[in-house]
């Protein structure tokens, strides 16, 4: 329920981005004392990082989550007996699981024989969303409302091994794998090996378009319980994505293939000219494309759930000062095999009756952050800046330096009409 009827500057109404995960730069990022002088990082693959220490900061499963929310348009207004809301934004999740046997055996390689790797995933949802919302104050206590969302798809991608065998024969590994790899844009095709038909090599389209179609819907209740304290309960985006051409990719179970093992990552002058800790990170990946061979399968229908969240809070605002609460907020994301939870403490005050600020701390399955917020509504405007997971240290590029927790949120928002 807004305080007053309102319309969004174009792109700025609300933007949220933001990432979470249980490794950060430092985990794979080391000093490196070069005696060319000419760089004084290096990756976790030099021979100079000892093994113990950098598989002993990696977890069973180690995760990356990004997500990016981009109002485009949005306006709110008072009528037919609520609070009424159309929004027009986009929104991207992508996730990474890389697990720590992938690592051992980059860093381990021949000193140990056989490796088994699973869940080994990566998944991007990206979407445009056209939303109508309704709240409604059912009586002094109780305010319940709902948003019916359509959805429609840009891009959607999901490649998973489930499992890999790796056993070493001779100077060379030999790999068994069983995993899929689907990928969902506009016009978009698979591009192959021609010394090896059907190998997926790339992927390229003609134009971007709509890729598939959705809807999905969000729920929220609120109950003031006495004067002092109210609950609340939501969940967001229950929703599906149709891709109507989805293309099929997958490996090839009952043959295992031949891969020479991570060996271009020259990183000490006896190897000859040093890379920079980029070249390195980009033969990194280029070795692991290599080991997982996806081979094409045509194409298909898929549908995919959205990253659904659940929120319960409470707010109790002090008797003595009703200005001041204290707030809890117990949040999980759900999004098989990257789900996480969150919980949060808050204290929020409001000194002058156009403008608030919030300080909080959170812990989440990544680790605990220290988060603020501010909020300016005098008559005419609105404008929010904050972020739940503040970055401490950064480099020079400002990649964080430990976990990747770090968001932003922030939005400019015209108003008009009598404050309810």
């Amino acid at each position: 329920m807004g305080e007053r009827n309102y319309i969004s500057i174009p792109a700025l109404g609300n933007i949220n981005l933001g990432t979470t995960s249980n490794v950060g730069l430092s985990d794979f990022v080391y000093k490196y004392n070069d005696p060319t002088g000419k760089y004084d990082l290096t990756t976790f693959m030099s021979s100079s990082v000892d093994r113990t220490e950098f598989l002993g900061k990696l977890k069973t499963n180690n995760q990356i989550n990004t997500n990016i929310g981009l109002t485009l348009f949005s306006t709110g207004f008072y009528g037919l007996g609520g609070f009424n809301t159309i929004d027009v934004g986009v929104k991207s999740n992508t996730s990474f699981n890389l697990p720590y046997e992938l690592f051992n055996f980059m860093k381990t390689g021949m000193d140990q024989e056989v490796y088994h790797i699973k869940d080994f995933s990566a998944n991007s949802n990206n979407y445009l969303e056209i939303a109508l919302g309704h709240a409604h104050k059912v009586n002094d206590n109780l305010t319940i409302g709902a948003k019916l969302k359509l959805l429609l798809g840009a891009a959607n991608v999901d490649a998973k091994i489930d499992q890999m065998d790796i056993a070493l024969t001779g100077d060379k590994w030999e790999i068994m794998a069983n995993g899929t790899l689907n990928t969902a844009v506009a016009k978009g095709y698979y591009k192959t090996k021609t010394d090896n038909p059907g190998q997926i090599s790339g992927f390229d389209y003609d134009s971007p378009g709509v890729a598939g179609l959705g809807g999905a819907v969000d729920l929220g209740i609120t109950y003031q319980l006495g004067d002092h304290l109210t609950l609340s309960a939501a969940a967001l985006d229950l929703g599906y994505i149709s891709w109507s051409k989805n293309l099929k990719g997958a490996t090839r179970n009952n043959e295992p293939f031949i891969f020479d093992g991570f060996s271009n990552i020259a990183i000490e002058p006896a190897e000859g000219d040093p890379n920079s800790v980029d070249k390195q990170f980009d033969n990194i990946k280029d070795d692991l494309e290599d080991m997982t061979r996806f081979y094409d399968e045509g194409t298909s229908r898929r549908s995919t759930k959205l990253t659904s969240t659940v929120n319960l809070g409470a707010e109790y605002k002090f008797p003595f000062y009703d200005r001041l609460s204290l707030g809890l907020l117990a949040t999980t994301h759900i999004n098989k095999p990257y789900t996480w939870n969150e919980a949060t403490v808050a204290a929020s005050i409001s000194p002058l009756k156009w403008f608030d600020a919030t300080v909080n701390y959170s812990y989440s399955d990544f680790g605990p952050n220290l988060g603020w917020m501010v909020n300016f509504h005098p008559k005419g405007f609105t404008f929010f800046m904050g972020s739940d997971r503040m970055i401490t240290e950064v480099t020079p590029q400002y990649i964080p330096v430990g976990n990747m927790n770090a968001n932003l949120c922030l939005g400019f928002n015209i108003t008009f009409g009598r404050k309810r």
